[in-house]
């Protein structure tokens, strides 16, 4: 579909020529896509380096389950963890980005009412998942390193299935609501959603009844699941550097800070990206519409790409199965 002058899309006219009547439609068809306002002469550069993560983000978690499954010395408490990450990483970026190459490559800007839903209850439950499952390794790696003799007997299979069960209950509990609520409001105004994806705030502000108690219990929910993840995090890697530097050898604190180091800049990069994005919604009227959605999408997309590589490549048991694996299929 073609944009009009100024960037809007013939869908946009529909609030300027129709009256109160609208309002008793509860389900539009479908929305439009813009992408990202002001760049939209960039979307095929930009869905380069998109997709090029995201082919990374597959055959890096892919590989990681592969391994894992493959090799039974690593049915461990980390590598399970992990495993579960990779799931998560699968599925939050699987349900954006194909999508949003669409968008950029092929201009399919349009999207069904209902599967604009569905891509939002993956993207919000997934998200919380994957704070979840860094505070489930966060607390894996200080059992491990503060308390290594009990290690196998506090983190038993049947625990991290506990855990698991209950990250995945979490995020699909606290994030049900959102489609069910926007199903249920009329859509009288423009179906344009000024972003890449369906996002919740995005797709709320089209409604045209007061939704400040939807909104209200979406930030309540994004920031309390937030916040309380990366404050347990943060008191994790604490603890975690105060036993390591206790260590006796030198060489075993730097293994350990090395360790620690990568994992902890992999939490920063989500955090301080889905941080920003909330805080736009909040406060950020000022911001940029492109800078907003551009970070809106780093917060999808890095966290898949960089776990493979951080907790995949610089894991040496891992790295040594991949690399015996590829010497094996090399000499065949």
């Amino acid at each position: 579909m073609e944009t009009v002058r100024g960037g809007l899309h013939p869908h946009a006219l529909g609030s300027a020529t129709t009256g109160p009547a609208n309002k008793s439609q509860l389900s539009p068809s479908t929305f439009w896509l813009m992408g990202i306002p002001g760049l939209e002469h960039l979307h095929v550069w930009i869905g380069i380096p998109f997709c090029s993560m995201y082919i990374v983000a597959v055959m890096g978690n892919v590989t990681i389950l592969a391994v894992v499954r493959a090799e039974r010395s690593l049915h461990e408490p980390m590598f399970i963890f992990l495993c579960m990450l990779s799931v998560t990483d699968l599925v939050l970026s699987t349900s954006t980005l194909p999508r949003m190459l669409c968008l950029f490559w092929m201009g399919d800007h349009d999207i069904a009412f209902d599967a604009c839903l569905a891509q939002m209850f993956f993207i919000h439950s997934f998200t919380a998942m994957e704070s979840g499952f860094f505070l489930a390794m966060a607390i894996d790696r200080y059992v491990a390193i503060c308390d290594p003799l009990r290690h196998a007997t506090v983190l038993t299979h049947s625990r991290i299935a506990q855990m698991g069960v209950a990250v995945a209950l979490r995020g699909v509990g606290f994030f049900s609501p959102h489609p069910i609520l926007l199903k249920q409001l009329p859509y009288c105004r423009t179906r344009i959603i000024a972003h890449t994806y369906c996002e919740f705030m995005a797709v709320v502000k089209l409604a045209c009844v007061d939704t400040g108690a939807t909104k209200r219990y979406s930030l309540t929910v994004a920031f309390g699941i937030g916040s309380c993840d990366c404050f347990f995090i943060a008191i994790s890697y604490v603890l975690i550097l105060r036993a390591v530097f206790r260590l006796p050898s030198r060489e075993a604190s730097l293994k350990a800070l090395g360790t620690c180091g990568s994992h902890v800049c992999v939490i920063v990069v989500f955090y301080s990206t889905a941080g920003f994005t909330f805080l736009t919604h909040r406060f950020g009227h000022h911001v940029a519409p492109q800078i907003h959605i551009l970070v809106a999408n780093m917060y999808l997309l890095v966290p898949p790409f960089l776990n493979p590589i951080v907790y995949g490549v610089r894991t040496k048991k891992i790295r040594d199965n991949v690399l015996s694996t590829l010497r094996v299929k090399g000499r065949c």
